[in-house]
């Protein structure tokens, strides 16, 4: 295994102004600075090419086999023991996704949806049946919950059904957006079980007969992530491969409420990313004799983001202690993902317009922050979804419909 090169300890983003990064101890600190060598020096230079043509480059898989950076959430299994901290894997998703929100989304969603689920939702058995190879990147796993006529009220209204035959199960329906789908060797799917009403998870291979993922093409954002829309046709899977521990809604919740703070950091990550190239940009253009960064209303919309990216930190920095700790709760991760999301936007928009006319071109990176940040703005739950948990938790009032 190649170790990727690591970068000095003093290697700081001019976006991190408080210095947050330097809450982490040096051991996690040094996992970040191999992250960002290898987004910067290997994957970087596949980003525009592949975003351009709506295709996923394979060669991800070996470059972050080789990285050892997955499974180090997970106690037991991946490379670093014992587990790392969650204010380092939230770091790490800031990391790529200052790099490219595509490919921080492909490695979230196996190393964070699909290998959380299984961990979160197997027994011991199965975790050791499964997770070390998806640690060690062998095998690729994805998390197949939204459907074509579904998103925000998955809860209640899964379409998707699972009806028991003895040691059996049978799965009907579709799933759609869901990322990895196309080549994960693993896909994590969420059905009704047609008895008990109760959602449950069913861990099914690739090649699965009735398993039928296709590509959706044509998309605005995240051209690099191989969305799929999933038909399950009498798809026949073991009792085995049920994850034991999930048996309602309720412990499909437990897994979103930690996902749901990883989209947020992901949020944070694009910020960073548009922030440094206006910022850079800024130096660089030159308008009336004189860099454009020496212009007040330039300044001001590098100081507005530079704002919000530092306040956005500090929450995550504090949701990321709560769930070291064990304490943090839905309501937490809602409230971060609607409020960093909606930051966000306005980072993006900010940036972007620093670019003027050249913003709208890929070769100048801004645009595909641009696009990118409106799929990571609606899901994991729309800004909407996520301030009405919010609401319930201070009012104590459902206005849910």
């Amino acid at each position: 295994m190649t170790t990727p090169t690591v970068a000095p300890l003093t290697d700081e983003l001019t976006a991190d102004f408080y210095h947050y990064e330097s809450l982490l101890p040096d051991e996690e600190r040094k996992i970040l600075l191999k992250a960002r060598s290898l987004m910067r020096d290997q994957v970087k230079p596949l980003v525009n090419d592949h975003w351009a043509r709506g295709e996923f480059p394979k060669q991800l898989i070996t470059l972050f086999r080789d990285s050892g950076l997955a499974g180090l959430p997970y106690e037991g299994y991946g490379e670093h023991r014992p587990a790392v901290s969650n204010l380092l894997s939230g770091m790490l998703a800031l990391e790529m996704t200052r790099t490219d929100a595509s490919v921080s989304t492909f490695f979230g969603v196996h190393n964070g949806l699909a290998m959380y689920s299984i961990h979160s939702g197997g027994d011991q058995e199965q975790r050791d049946r499964w997770l070390p190879a998806m640690a060690a990147m062998d095998r690729i796993g994805a998390f197949a919950m939204t459907e074509p006529l579904g998103g925000s009220d998955v809860a209640g209204g899964m379409r998707t059904t699972a009806r028991r035959e003895g040691d059996t199960w049978v799965l009907n329906g579709a799933k759609k957006w869901i990322g990895n789908a196309t080549f994960a060797d693993l896909v994590v799917v969420w059905a009704r079980d047609v008895d008990d009403n109760h959602v449950k998870g069913f861990v099914v291979e690739q090649g699965t007969p009735g398993f039928d993922p296709v590509k959706i093409e044509q998309k605005l954002a995240f051209r690099i992530v191989e969305n799929a829309e999933i038909t399950l046709t009498d798809v026949r899977v073991p009792e085995s491969d049920r994850l034991q521990n999930i048996n309602s809604f309720r412990d499909v919740a437990e897994i979103l409420r930690a996902t749901r703070g990883g989209v947020a950091w992901q949020a944070l990550g694009v910020m960073v990313g548009a922030y440094e190239l206006a910022l850079d940009y800024a130096r660089e253009r030159r308008q009336f004799g004189r860099p454009i960064g020496g212009f007040q209303l330039v300044q001001d919309l590098l100081v507005k983001s530079l704002g919000n990216i530092t306040a956005s930190w500090g929450m995550l920095v504090q949701l990321a202690r709560l769930q070291d700790a064990g304490i943090f709760r839905d309501e937490h991760s809602a409230l971060a993902k609607a409020f960093v999301t909606s930051r966000m936007r306005e980072v993006v928009a900010w940036s972007r317009e620093v670019f003027g006319g050249n913003g709208i071109l890929l070769d100048h990176d801004i645009a595909r922050f641009f696009a990118d940040a409106e799929a990571i703005y609606s899901f994991e739950g729309t800004r909407e979804m996520n301030t009405l948990i919010v609401g319930k938790s201070i009012t104590g009032q459902s206005a849910f419909v």
